[in-house]
């Protein structure tokens, strides 16, 4: 081989793209004047495709590999030129590299909120805001729709174009899907799914495929949402034991308040003896919950707790209290709130009564030691 013929392999060219943004999806190969000396060599890498342009036409286009670029490997370009045998180095084309990878993490959201109709929540707001993923899988109809003569064409730019189009279809979406309200906070991988197949059509127009979509969040007014939580643990809870439970919540809070209920009619020692036993009841109630559960309504109110033994309403302080059973009544005795002239009522009596002359009372009464002597 003669010194000019290692003079021109030395000059040849090589013609590739390396990436070293996670952002261009287009770049166009410069030389001067277009100019690519016969036989140079092509180099297009795994996630890349190589498009020869000759006068604004698209004539070939490379996958992934090396090649000579003569008359063999440009068969359209070369109809073009008009070579039947060979071209003379150099020769005019323009060269576009696309990436054909996956483009992830790519951000999306509602710029205005969206104006939606449920049945029973009436209008509402609603804000979404997620990520998805595309790569360009026709680069022929991706230049000739997008990109044209850009010379480099990065994901920013394609990016307001592609929110739009997610934008539109989701509120499309969600209206023809008539999903309900909760659906949005609850079920987000259901309704990612469902969007994700209305708007595939649309970024095919530009010879792209939307390869992920994914609704991360989606917000409404805090009243909605926090009506939405409340119903939903209506149909999770059992409502007698929440019932019992909250009464039992409510008459501890009570004797804590002086000014409250309890501060009038009991003292702290009979408030908190009987909040202890109905959260005794609440326990035993719940052990045989299984075989005792009744069907609940909005409408109906849970039966009274049990009481032991025969009760007695009384009148402390000119307030009707009660009923009592055995047990309260000696605690409301030593507590002094109940005295012997105190008037009882209980089931089967013609009126009010001096608790000291009720015979089943008289008995508390003699259990109560005499004031001590004094000195």
């Amino acid at each position: 081989m003669g010194i000019f013929d290692r003079l021109r392999n030395e000059f040849l060219d090589i013609i590739e793209f390396v990436d070293n943004t996670n952002n261009t999806i287009v770049y166009r190969f410069e030389r001067f004047q277009n100019e690519i000396k016969n036989n140079s060599k092509l180099i297009v890498r795994e996630g890349q495709q190589a498009v020869f342009m000759n006068e604004g036409k698209i004539a070939d286009i490379f996958s992934a590999g090396t090649y000579n670029l003569n008359t063999q490997n440009l068969p359209i370009l070369s109809t073009l030129k008009g070579w039947k045998y060979d071209f003379n180095s150099p020769f005019k084309a323009e060269v576009y590299f696309i990436n054909t990878r996956n483009f992830i993490d790519q951000k999306w959201g509602t710029k205005n909120a969206l104006i939606l109709n449920d049945d029973r929540f009436g209008m509402l707001e609603v804000r979404a805001f997620g990520t998805y993923a595309f790569k360009v899988v026709d680069s022929q109809k991706f230049i000739q729709e997008i990109v044209g003569t850009d010379g480099q064409f990065t994901t920013q730019e394609i990016a307001e174009q592609l929110k739009s189009i997610i934008v539109s279809r989701f509120t499309d979406a969600i209206g023809e899907a008539k999903l309900p309200i909760e659906s949005y906070v609850g079920n987000t991988t259901e309704l990612s799914t469902t969007i994700f197949n209305f708007m595939k059509d649309d970024f095919a127009d530009y010879g792209i495929e939307l390869s992920r979509f994914l609704l991360e969040n989606t917000s409404m007014p805090e009243d909605i949402k926090k009506e939405i939580f409340e119903l939903s643990r209506l149909n999770k809870i059992d409502m007698q034991k929440f019932t019992q439970y909250k009464t039992a919540q409510s008459i501890e809070k009570a004797v804590e308040n002086p000014s409250g209920i309890a501060g009038t009619a009991f003292s702290i020692g009979t408030g908190l003896h009987m909040a202890k036993q109905m959260m005794q009841s609440f326990d035993e109630s719940s052990q045989t919950a299984t075989a005792n559960q009744t069907s609940f309504t909005p409408n109906q109110t849970p039966p009274p707790l049990p009481v032991e033994g025969k009760t007695y309403f009384a009148a402390i302080n000119n307030v009707q209290s009660g009923p009592f059973n055995e047990s309260q009544i000696s605690s409301l005795i030593e507590n002094k709130q109940l005295l012997e002239d105190t008037l009882v009522w209980n089931q089967g009596m013609e009126g009010w009564q001096k608790a000291s002359t009720v015979p089943e009372l008289q008995n508390l009464f003699s259990k109560i030691p005499p004031p001590l002597p004094k000195n």
